[in-house]
């Protein structure tokens, strides 16, 4: 693979960061991944699923389940920024090693391990913010998740599936919804978070599959490595588990209307494009289609909230 480091490098210049940003500011910026928020609306996804199933039946109005999703919104933007500062000062021998993360911030030299600990910390603090304005159970629920956010960094050294791992951090946000607004996690829930588990496991597969020959030479591993030449399949099965069990979690809530069925066939007819259009060898039609997950995540998030599983 031919370029320099910069050429191959995962931070996209003269982005908003670089033009509008004081100076001192853009490395921890960049180290939030601000740049690229296809990470912040992948982690807020399933809690707006969450949110859209749970608000039915319940108490909560229509207008405070939309103020619990801008929080969520600002959750996920803080957690998902701390969660990738922790990434990278874990990884940061190995994002030295590989031209695609030489030049993040940290293996860079422009952020310290102390400065990003601090930062960390600052982030955490938005979201302890954001909890204060749940309940206690959920604020518990969602606590609960920073175990599994801990370790998923390690877990691509000893086995080949870390993107289990992702998931299961990934898609806490469905629990949280369901115990903020059902104060139990109901079975259906429970449903919707393997759902999002197994969509996580067909997405980041395909990201996995830009890194395999860098992950080979440092020793990484990765579901892109273990499913090889099988990739396709193993991720039309995910997707298929994925639409299934969203569409039993709304079925078991007792109110999935036809709007519901067309959103969920939407969602379902853009993860077969994905599998007819995915190109395993080509880095620009991977991203393409791992950052088109934004699109199908909306269709089920709009097919809860105006198909009857949602807003009454």
């Amino acid at each position: 693979m031919a370029g320099t480091r910069a050429e191959r490098s995962d931070i996209v210049r003269d982005n908003w960061v670089d033009r509008w940003l004081p100076r001192g500011i853009r490395p921890y910026a960049l180290l939030a991944r601000w740049d690229r928020p296809i990470g912040t609306w992948l982690l807020l996804l399933p809690c707006w699923w969450g949110l859209a199933l749970a608000v039915h039946g319940s108490q909560t109005s229509p207008l405070q389940a939309v103020w619990y999703g801008a929080l969520m919104g600002i959750g996920a933007l803080a957690m998902r920024g701390a969660g990738c500062t922790w990434n990278d000062i874990t990884d940061r021998d190995f994002d030295g090693k590989v031209a695609r993360t030489a030049t993040r911030p940290i293996p860079a030299g422009d952020v310290s391990v102390k400065q990003a600990l601090a930062f960390i910390v600052l982030q955490a603090l938005v979201g302890l913010a954001v909890l204060s304005q749940f309940t206690l159970y959920a604020g518990l629920v969602a606590v609960a998740s920073l175990g599994v956010v801990a370790i998923y960094p390690f877990m691509k050294r000893f086995t080949y599936f870390p993107q289990a791992f992702l998931g299961l951090a990934f898609n806490w946000g469905v629990l949280v919804s369901g115990a903020l607004l059902m104060d139990r996690i109901a079975p259906e829930i429970i449903l919707l978070y393997i759902a999002g588990i197994s969509w996580t496991m067909s997405y980041d597969t395909i990201y996995a599959h830009m890194d395999k020959d860098d992950d080979i030479l440092i020793g990484i591993k990765s579901t892109a490595l273990k499913f090889g030449e099988r990739t396709r399949p193993i991720i039309g099965g995910f997707l298929l588990l994925t639409v299934s069990l969203i569409a039993v979690a709304a079925w078991m809530h007792g109110s999935a209307g036809p709007l519901f069925w067309i959103g969920l066939a939407a969602a379902g007819a853009h993860f077969i494009w994905q599998l007819k259009t995915l190109d395993l060898n080509d880095p620009k039609k991977l991203i393409k289609h791992f950052k088109s997950n934004r699109d199908a995540g909306l269709l089920i998030t709009l097919a809860f909230a105006f198909g009857g599983v949602g807003f009454q």
